[in-house]
């Protein structure tokens, strides 16, 4: 299953496979023949910019031109080097140099990346749902590893169908997450990512309430006409204005009706108040069996609008 053997740096390094490699010369040895893409943690960035590698009783070098892999054939910036000191990066095994009973191995991150590239990311196909996991953050969008620490952009747009001030009300640095395809720049060689279809349709969402209930969720935005309250990742619904409220508060609200129709959800604000609450573990709609999907409609049939995503890879 290609799925499962490109994974987001940091998840193979605590497996036994990995941990067996480094348990004595002959296993290094085979996982050098075998061509087995292995795991350690970056202890140093010399000043040469080649990076040395924990290997248990062994020590590894990546030398400064085997850091990275770019398809479009430009080197690596130093930053790509420096930024790898104390994560776990993936490798092959290039040679092992023996000298006055050292044993170092010549690593390569940028043929473990070729590898991924060439088996699995340069085969995806938009509408593809896989596995990643978010390296960074910032104010535009994030930053996710979909193998070998190969990272795509998830913009800010793509998160969530509510409107949220930053990528940190959805993720923290570390978080694994399912993600969809949803552009191809073949000539860059880029990839570009979607989550919101994920996170289930307003029908969906709005199933889990029922008008005269009063229940928790965040303000998202403040607009003349009213307080919109994210009840969900991918539902909000609308209060009446009122002075002293602020985006990223936590509230309370009754449910006064629900009107599929419209997609709309009518609140009355009970309070609102400050919390410190951290993201919610996501809640996704389409079960992880189904890797593929070709269309999402958010909004519900009886509604005139139509609110959809539709993936279709150019032929």
């Amino acid at each position: 299953n290609m799925q499962n053997k490109y994974l987001p740096e940091g998840e193979l390094i605590l497996s036994e496979k990995n941990s067996a490699a480094f348990s004595s010369l002959s296993q290094l040895k085979f996982a050098m023949e075998s061509k087995e893409i292995l795991e350690g943690y970056v202890s140093l960035c010399d000043s040469d910019l080649n990076l040395h590698v924990d290997l248990g009783a062994f020590h590894g070098i990546i030398p400064k031109n085997e850091v990275a892999y770019s398809q479009d054939g430009s080197n690596p910036k130093d930053i790509c080097a420096i930024t790898r000191v104390g994560k776990a990066v993936c490798f092959c095994i290039e040679s092992i140099e023996e000298k006055d009973g050292e044993i170092t191995a010549i690593l390569s991150r940028k043929n473990a990346q070729k590898r991924c590239c060439e088996e699995y990311i340069n085969t995806l196909e938009c509408g593809d749902i896989i596995g990643g996991k978010v390296t960074h953050i910032e104010h535009f969008g994030a930053f996710v590893d979909i193998g070998c620490g190969i990272v795509s952009l998830l913009n800010i747009d793509s998160i969530s169908v509510s409107r949220i001030s930053s990528p940190r009300d959805r993720f923290c640095e570390g978080m694994k997450i399912r993600v969809i395809v949803r552009d191809i720049d073949k000539e860059l060689h880029r990839i570009y990512l979607s989550h919101k279809e994920l996170l289930g349709t307003w029908e969906e969402n709005a199933a889990a309430f029922s008008p005269g209930q009063t229940v928790a969720g965040i303000v998202r935005s403040i607009e003349d006409y009213g307080i919109f309250i994210e009840l969900a990742p991918n539902l909000a619904g609308l209060s009446e204005y009122r002075e002293g409220v602020y985006v990223g508060q936590y509230a309370s609200v009754y449910i006064k009706s629900i009107i599929p129709e419209r997609m709309k959800i009518k609140l009355v604000l009970v309070d609102s108040f400050d919390s410190d609450i951290k993201p919610q573990k996501l809640k996704y709609f389409i079960p992880p069996e189904i890797k593929h999907i070709d269309h999402f409609r958010f909004s519900p049939d009886v509604c005139q609008k139509t609110v959809e995503s539709i993936f279709k890879s150019d032929t």
